[in-house]
């Protein structure tokens, strides 16, 4: 797993708890924006959020819910952030005294706070936030048992090609491998997250296919 992933909002809806609302708000309010920004909100992957995006918000969502700090408390560490640095929260350290946080200063190293920090400030650390949502991530790519053997279109995957459930494997993909000689055991080999009755299915289909052409 790194960085790079992509995830869209139905994704971290899933691992953060954060609902499409307020991913929505917060985007349109500037508080948490996506890494990848396409202008036209239309395109089903206008906003594709980053790991680093991941971690910061599943943060966001423990400070809400567990420690109980208000979003307008969240916004004014954002606001300093935006102004100040382009480090993400994912890379910061975080502490929550009553309904406060603070942060150590990406560049120096200083606490920042509004106010002086309470007798008790309890440490936030973020890596094992960033270990959780690395885990959940990797279960995003487990297949469901009723998707093995099973072909389906998405209209924005593969350019609505069939595509074995689950995955973005077209099954035009594992019929060219099989007109080049491959068994079923090398199409796998090439296709780790495949079974042999996704590969089954795929040449049934693709024959299928082609024999609707030929009539």
């Amino acid at each position: 797993m790194t960085e790079l992933v992509g995830f869209t909002a139905e994704h971290v809806r899933r691992l953060t708890g954060i609902s499409d609302r307020q991913l929505r708000y917060w985007d349109q309010t500037e508080f948490f924006t996506p890494t990848y920004v396409d202008e036209n909100r239309r395109h089903p992957f206008s906003r594709v959020y980053s790991f680093r995006d991941l971690v910061g918000l599943r943060a966001i969502a423990i400070l809400r819910n567990e420690h109980k700090v208000p979003l307008q408390e969240l916004r004014r560490v954002g606001a300093w952030l935006k102004q100040h640095h382009e480090s993400p929260w994912s890379e910061l350290t975080f502490y929550v005294s009553g309904h406060r946080v603070f942060f150590d200063d990406p560049a120096t190293g200083a606490r920042m706070a509004g106010r002086p920090l309470g007798q008790t400030a309890l440490p936030f650390a973020m890596e094992p936030v960033a270990t959780e949502m690395r885990k959940a991530a990797e279960r995003l790519r487990e297949r469901e048992p009723e998707q093995i053997g099973k072909i389906l279109r998405y209209r924005y995957v593969a350019h609505n090609a069939p595509v074995l459930a689950g995955t973005r494997i077209p099954t035009a993909a594992v019929w060219r491998f099989r007109q080049a000689g491959f068994d079923t055991d090398a199409i796998i080999k090439e296709y780790p997250r495949l079974r042999p009755q996704d590969v089954k299915a795929a040449i049934r289909f693709e024959q299928r296919r082609e024999r609707k052409k030929v009539g």
